[in-house]
């Protein structure tokens, strides 16, 4: 997505799409705002660790798709739930609300958005962003190098969005491989 004004295509998103409901401000914060921040974070890590895009219908707010009987992800403990809610009281969600969902649509003054070193992209196969509209196509495609012409992605078959907390081992030896390889 280049930055500005175009970024932003919800006409192509699903109408009850988190991240065009996220972008109204105060929408999300309201919708957090009825759950103590331990259930805001289970509810997410629950909802985007699947492989479908959560989408609310219009009577509907994005935490109203969490069933509370899901259980969380193998790979998040409740250890690691109670450590992320204790960093989100002090916080808020204002930041991660302002970047990317709020920020998405800001001129960066970038006129050509070229990253020219060598980048990584590793990505669950089972990540719901290759579920947006137009989105596996482009990264498998390779039309994503006209950006990024230098880039290796690698795929992890069993991914999802959160693939590096679910298998961060993988992940830290995929980045360490490839920063070995550009200090040859």
């Amino acid at each position: 997505m280049l930055p500005g004004e175009s970024a932003v295509q919800n006409h192509l998103l699903p109408k009850g799409f988190y991240i065009t409901r996220w972008q109204e401000p105060g929408r999300a914060e309201a919708d957090f705002g009825r759950f103590n921040v331990k259930s805001v974070i289970r509810n997410i890590y629950t909802l985007f660790s699947s492989s479908e895009i959560p989408i609310a219908a219009d009577d509907q707010e994005i935490m109203d798709l969490f069933n509370p009987s899901t259980p969380l992800p193998p790979w998040f403990s409740e250890e690691d739930l109670q450590t992320y809610a204790s960093l989100y009281e002090k916080s808020g969600f204002t930041y991660p609300l302002q970047v990317p969902y709020r920020s998405l649509s800001k001129d960066c003054g970038i006129s050509d958005p070229k990253v020219s070193v060598p980048a990584l992209l590793i990505m669950g196969e089972k990540d719901y962003v290759l579920k947006f509209p137009g989105m596996e196509d482009y990264i498998r495609s390779g039309a994503v190098k006209h950006f990024v012409p230098d880039m290796e992605i690698t795929y992890i078959p069993e991914g999802c969005h959160f693939v590096h907390e679910q298998v961060p081992e993988k992940v830290n030896k995929l980045i360490i491989e490839f920063l070995d390889k550009q200090s040859v």
